[in-house]
């Protein structure tokens, strides 16, 4: 929105044209999301609590949990508003991009809404059924990849490639719509199941999505591209404003989230937050970067999947409790250790996955 504004007044100062600068914009939509976040936090915390929306906590968790009953939630709604402000205000609109993961990422964020609406203030103890859940996240997941398919430009938008092998490309030709699929519905819920202790998921989400932003950026920029030997996708440089709002509101919440929690974000933030993840690698062309930057993320899942199969096969559980941080607390792990432990990995495993930018 802002862009168009600046265009228009470089015919009567050429020094707006600094604002047609991604890096800048990316900058200013950080501080945007921000600020937003640090001006709505409060307000928003305190409406929740009035209206007595409030976290409930299961009794076969660990006993430390049980103090956290009662702590607004649905917070994840905050982190939805500045990032759609900050995306509008810097982001080119006329971008095919900018829509497609905005409006999937709102989409799935409404999802999560109405489950946690029935839940908190519907007191209905099951929020949306599961199958409905899935249902939905299905039809929107399919949407986006859809989307992207259709809307290709150029060969490499459909292409698989792998980190690290600068030779492989794979074009995937409709097959692009199912893996994009998976890697946008599995990220959404993948960060849904690891959203259980103060400040897990979102710090992990702001370093991912700091580091698919940096994909964005050089993707999108043609000599770079070239220099890194990734492909070039014309137009995608625009998602780096998109990340910058993710990380920006992120670390807002993050204010409010940190141990002991004022709010929690709830499914409204989890699903959005997942499924933007998961749009954003599909549409830099680094799904299997994800998975090895998001590997807290997928050590959670992976942890609920093993945990069920051996409880329905053999009646006997693999861990304490799933997902995995809870195993840690119940194996004596003080919450804010297994937080910060979690955090550090994930610090290493988004490092190894910029590494695949030089390393191929």
């Amino acid at each position: 929105m802002l862009i168009e504004l600046a265009n228009y007044l470089t015919m009567f100062d050429s020094s707006f044209g600094v604002v047609r600068y991604i890096t800048l914009r990316t900058i200013l939509a950080v501080l945007t999301a921000l600020a937003i976040s640090f001006l709505v936090g409060p307000a928003m915390i305190r409406r929740l609590s009035q209206y007595k929306i409030g976290q409930t906590v299961r009794d076969d968790g660990p006993q430390s949990h049980l103090s956290k009953a009662g702590t607004p939630t649905m917070g994840g709604a905050l982190i939805l508003v500045a990032v759609a402000v900050a995306t509008l205000l810097w982001s080119d609109l006329g971008n095919r991009y900018v829509w497609i993961v905005l409006t999937t990422t709102l989409a799935f964020g409404a999802v999560g809404l109405w489950d946690d609406y029935r839940k908190l203030v519907l007191r209905d103890a099951r929020g949306l059924p599961a199958r409905w859940k899935y249902l939905w996240q299905s039809l929107f997941g399919l949407a986006a990849a859809w989307a992207l398919y259709t809307t290709a430009q150029v060969p490499a938008e459909t292409r698989l490639f792998l980190p690290f092998f600068k030779e492989f490309a794979w074009d995937m030709g409709p097959t692009f719509i199912l893996l994009a699929y998976l890697v946008i519905v599995g990220s959404s819920n993948a960060v849904n199941l690891t959203d259980g202790l103060d400040g897990l998921a979102i710090l992990p989400t702001v370093l991912v999505a700091g580091a698919l932003g940096i994909f964005a950026y050089v993707s999108g920029h043609a000599g770079i591209a070239e220099y890194l030997l990734i492909p070039h996708l014309p137009g995608v440089g625009e998602l780096a404003i998109f990340a910058g709002t993710l990380v920006g509101a992120g670390l807002g919440f993050l204010w409010f989230n940190a141990y002991p929690a004022q709010v929690f974000m709830g499914d409204v933030g989890a699903l959005a937050l997942g499924a933007a993840l998961g749009v954003l690698a599909v549409a830099t062309r680094q799904e299997v970067t994800l998975f090895i930057m998001g590997g807290v993320f997928v050590m959670e899942t992976v942890s609920v999947v093993l945990q069920v199969a051996s409880f329905k096969l053999t009646g006997k559980r693999i861990f304490r409790m799933a997902p995995l941080h809870h195993h840690f607390e119940l194996k004596g792990w003080p919450e804010p250790r297994v937080i910060v432990r979690f955090w550090i990995i994930t610090v290493i495993l988004v490092l190894v996955g910029l590494a695949s930018l030089k390393i191929r």
